[in-house]
Order: structure tokens, then sequence, then C-alpha cells
């Protein structure tokens, strides 16, 4: 796993130990959560903000589109898809994955 050393000030430091001692997990571990976290929000708000597509979402977060749907509602985020628009491009999938020859 990569190092990455950054500096926060006294009263992130604190926050940080006290939320590890909260959850019962060191440090580090606590500071790599709170990362994927921020980073999960951003996509999901660049996507709310209109910035980028629900592929780029999907893509950027290394998720499936219905999962990423699925985080935008946990965030009460309204999906942008209709029900019928959603079916529709899991059939055109379906449809992708059978037309390409098996390796």
């Amino acid at each position: 796993m990569p190092v990455m050393s950054l500096r926060v000030d006294e009263r992130e430091m604190r926050r940080l130990e006290r939320l590890a001692k909260t959850q019962k997990k060191d440090r580090s571990q606590v500071a790599r959560e709170l990362l994927a976290d921020g980073l999960t929000l951003s996509v999901l708000r660049r996507f709310r903000q209109g910035k980028i597509s629900l592929g780029s979402a999907a893509r950027e977060l290394d998720l499936s589109a219905s999962e990423v749907l699925d985080l935008l509602a946990e965030f009460g985020i309204s999906s942008p898809l209709e029900y019928d628009t959603y079916l529709e491009g899991l059939q055109t999938l379906n449809e992708q994955r059978a037309e390409r020859p098996r390796r």
C-alpha cells in the first residue's frame, strides 16, 4: 500500500483521535475511511450539480450505475432517471452482453 504523509492542525487531529476512539479503530484506518467517504461525497456532489454523468460517477466510484443510484437515494439525491429509462438501459446492457463473443 502506498504511503502518504499530510499535515493536520491540532483541532483536526483531536477530532480524528476522538472518532478513532469512539469507533475503536486506529487513526490511520479512520483517516482512510474519511478520505474514501470524502471522495465519494465529492463525486455525488458533482453529479448532483450536473458536472458529471451517472456513468462517470459510476466509473469514478468503481460501482455499477444501479449501485450509484442506491447511493444517491441514501444521500437523498433524487435519481435523474425514470424507472422506464432504467429498465430500457438494463435491457440494452443485457442484449450487448449476449452479443459479445465468449472467451
